[in-house]
């Protein structure tokens, strides 16, 4: 998986097409990320003791890596992300201006 934690990215498929958020957590056993703002759902949660309130919860739920794209912090463009080795260490870089990401 070649996203990372905080990187900007848009969504291409689904409710929110064409939204932008960032990475807030990586699932790479289910291939998974979860973005700030995007894919939420409502959860009602219904009181289990008397002093307890009913309320209802806004939930962010994971959406699939294939159907994001990272944007580009210096293009300001959507990417594909590449690596090169600079002075022995692997650097991500951008697919479309070369610079690191």
């Amino acid at each position: 998986m070649k996203l990372r934690k905080g990187d900007t990215v848009k969504i291409l498929i689904g409710k929110d097409k064409g939204k932008t958020g960032k990475v807030e957590k990586l699932y790479p056993v289910i291939n998974k990320v979860s973005v700030e703002g995007i894919n939420q759902f409502k959860r009602h949660f219904k009181s289990r003791v008397q002093d307890q309130k009913s309320e209802i919860i806004d939930i962010t739920k994971p959406v699939a890596v294939a159907n994001v794209v990272v944007v580009c912090p210096n293009c300001k463009k959507t990417t594909r992300i590449g690596y090169k080795e600079e002075k022995g260490v692997k650097v991500r870089i951008c697919k479309k201006c070369g610079k690191g990401v």
